[in-house]
């Protein structure tokens, strides 16, 4: 199992581009969303032809932007079998349906449904209201043999996703947060507020400015991690 980022910034941080993820597991290629950079990312990293499975955290801007895109050059420019979106629920897949329907009209022309749980090994953590008021939103969990990878989404409140680690099987665990260095940014989790889970899980920190990092900050941010970025 691997994880490649091919951004580490939020929706504002335009110089380290949308946070955004490859993640290989069971020997296939998963895009975790496809926010506004993400796109062009791919097609200048020649890497669309990668590009399966989506897994979509939430439908902002961010994490969803150039979704349309992507699957118009998979048709268009590559002729390439249609990729396929992963969804949580059948609430979740119809929200994205009509978010594709705005753009393509079609949507089931360029992409095909699955539901997660026909895909072995990865779990979604329902986080509705824990980034933003009323929006539904999702955290993933990968597993493949004895590791476990998590992504956190954007999670303005991280107790359910450890809640939810808490319970499962032990095993090696590396967590992917969002993270924030101010305490004003109730959307996503505030630094510190993530230390008491450090215990017994790697963990790293996105979606943020990496320029912001405060000295105190024991969390390693992707950014500067360049064995995990595409």
């Amino acid at each position: 199992m691997q994880i490649k980022f091919l951004g580490t910034g939020g929706a504002f941080d335009i110089d380290y581009l949308n946070s955004a993820a490859l993640v290989t597991i069971r020997e296939k290629c998963v895009l975790l969303d496809c926010g506004f950079t993400v796109y062009q990312t791919l097609v200048h990293k020649n890497l669309v032809h990668r590009v399966s499975y989506i897994l979509i955290t939430h439908l902002h801007n961010d994490h969803c932007g150039s979704l349309a895109n992507l699957l118009l050059h998979k048709h268009v420019v590559d002729k390439a079998p249609k990729p396929t979106i992963l969804y949580p629920t059948d609430q979740f897949k119809a929200q994205v349906y009509e978010f594709l329907k705005i753009q393509v009209k079609d949507p089931e022309k360029y992409v095909d449904f699955m539901p997660l749980e026909h895909f072995e090994g990865i779990k979604a953590v329902d986080t509705y209201g824990l980034h933003s008021e009323g929006l539904q939103s999702f955290a993933y969990i990968f597993e493949e043999e004895d590791n476990r990878l998590v992504y956190s989404g954007d999670l303005g409140k991280p107790d359910v996703l450890f809640d939810k680690l808490s319970r499962m099987p032990s095993l090696p665990t590396c967590v992917y947060h969002d993270i924030t260095f101010s305490p004003e940014n109730t959307g996503h989790t505030f630094y510190k507020k993530l230390l008491p889970y450090m215990n017994g899980v790697e963990m790293f920190g996105y979606h943020c400015d990496p320029t912001q990092n405060p000295a105190d900050n024991p969390i390693r941010l992707v950014f500067y991690q360049k064995d995990l970025l595409a």
